[in-house]
């Protein structure tokens, strides 16, 4: 089979390659909200035929929610399972997008041609460069050069309720010997890079009560117990004067960052002076003795992502709240198991608390984090393909954000996960003017191409 004449024909079909992105653009598929449940199902169904088209056995299965796509084509050569989702995020606000983010269009910007639309790089965009791969492969070979499964799902956007179930009740039909999921990013404008490390997270509430009542602060402050002071030790305790989390355990089960891992992103030319610079900030924060490459991606966190107590309108109003509450977030790496450190937290908030005052613990769920074995031969034949490529040599790199997925096709199916993305940070992805690079799209269609090629 000939790689070379199939990325003379990914070139050649690229006008017609971003016109069918477009079409799949426009449809509203927001999963989030009850009033696109249909544009969800239009989106699953164009997605379908799309397959079919490429000589896929392809259908729509129910769930609870959102329907998955599913899909199966025969080739030589390994059994690989594609993932990919299409729902996207909500487009508010509306006013702050430049144009209709269902009306898809192609915009020149100082970086290069762009394609500007809601799901344009989440995911939709990233789930067509390997559908596109399939068909380049399709129209010069007459078939695939390997055994080719489709697994899409509709609410990943909306916390994915019906994917576990739907995975254990179809598990044997799924297993394949890899997966690959396309819902990461490249490193730098032309360093791609595969994903290794994926953090976990445990999420928390904590509202802290004291009185029965708001009480006007001239009458009882000084006297009454002040729930945001408790809450405010309560979060200062959590971290020592060096940044490391206090909590008894925390580090339990995070491994250390194997050498040859080490070394590698050494030699990436990451800019934390110019990365906390994009956002108004300029020192690193966090473990003193860490590199930022490392906090980011292969190190846990504890971090407060809001608090709320007493009057917070306009003006002025003396109180003593009756309630104080932080939404408090962990992120988890290696083996950190996030049920006892749930049990860990619970306990030590309970350990602070005052005569007087009262606890709740509305929320308290966590997924582990992921780490995918490179010894895996897929992984350096992917890796090599995307060095052909890139002008830069693809890299092993972590994530700083969750993907379930990958943890899921571990425990339920038994795989590992090979996660390659052709996004980038400026992509706005869950924000207006979300967009996707024009040369992602094409390179990424190429990069898949590659790949597949050098999974055989």
């Amino acid at each position: 089979m000939s790689l070379e004449k199939v990325l003379a024909h990914i070139d050649d079909d690229l006008e017609n390659s971003t016109d069918r992105l477009m079409e799949l653009l426009r449809i509203p598929s927001i999963s989030t909200d009850p009033a696109y449940k249909h544009d969800c199902a239009r989106a699953a169904d164009w997605l379908v035929k799309a397959l079919s088209d490429l000589g896929f056995q392809a259908g729509t299965r129910p769930t609870e929610g959102h329907p998955m796509v599913v899909a199966h084509a025969e080739g030589s050569g390994p059994h690989v399972l594609f993932y990919g989702h299409y729902d996207v995020q909500p487009v508010d606000p509306v006013d702050l997008w430049d144009n209709p983010p269902f009306q898809p269009r192609l915009e020149k910007t100082p970086g290069g041609t762009v394609i500007r639309a809601r799901g344009a790089s989440d995911d939709k965009g990233q789930l067509m460069t390997f559908l596109e791969a399939c068909r380049a492969w399709r129209a010069v070979n007459g078939q695939l050069p390997a055994r080719v499964s489709i697994f899409f799902e509709g609410e990943e956007e909306s916390g994915s309720p019906s994917l576990v179930p739907f995975m254990r009740e179809n598990a044997a039909e799924l297993k394949a010997d890899i997966a690959l999921i396309c819902d990461t990013g490249m490193f730098g404008q032309n360093t791609p890079a595969i994903v290794t490390m994926l953090r976990g997270l445990l999420a928390e509430e904590v509202v802290i009560t004291g009185a029965n009542k708001d009480l006007h602060s001239g009458m009882y402050g000084g006297i009454a117990r002040n729930p945001i002071h408790v809450l405010s030790r309560i979060i200062a305790g959590l971290h020592d004067e060096t940044g490391r989390v206090t909590l008894p355990g925390f580090y339990d089960g995070v491994p250390d960052l194997p050498q040859q891992i080490r070394h590698q992103w050494q030699k990436l030319s990451f800019d934390s002076k110019q990365f906390l610079g994009d956002v108004g900030l300029s020192l690193p924060a966090g473990e003193k003795d860490r590199t930022p490459l490392e906090m980011i991606w292969s190190r846990p966190t504890c971090e407060v992502n809001g608090i709320s107590g007493g009057y917070e309108g306009d003006g002025f109003k003396t109180v003593l709240p009756a309630k104080a509450r932080a939404k408090i977030s962990f992120r988890l790496v290696g083996t950190q198991d996030p049920e006892q450190i749930h049990a860990n937290f619970v306990a030590y908030v309970k350990s602070c608390l005052p005569a007087d005052c009262g606890v709740e613990f509305p929320l308290g769920h966590g997924a582990p984090a992921s780490q995918m074995s490179t010894e895996n031969p897929a992984f350096e034949a992917a890796r090599r393909a995307l060095s052909d490529e890139w002008s830069q040599s693809a890299a092993y790199i972590g994530c700083g954000g969750s993907i379930p997925i990958a943890g899921h096709f571990k425990e339920i199916l038994d795989m590992d996960a090979l996660l390659v993305g052709f996004g980038h940070d400026d992509d706005q992805i869950h924000s207006p003017n979300e967009k996707y690079d024009l040369e992602s799209y094409h390179k990424g269609i190429r990069s898949w191409a590659r790949i597949l090629a050098g999974l055989t």
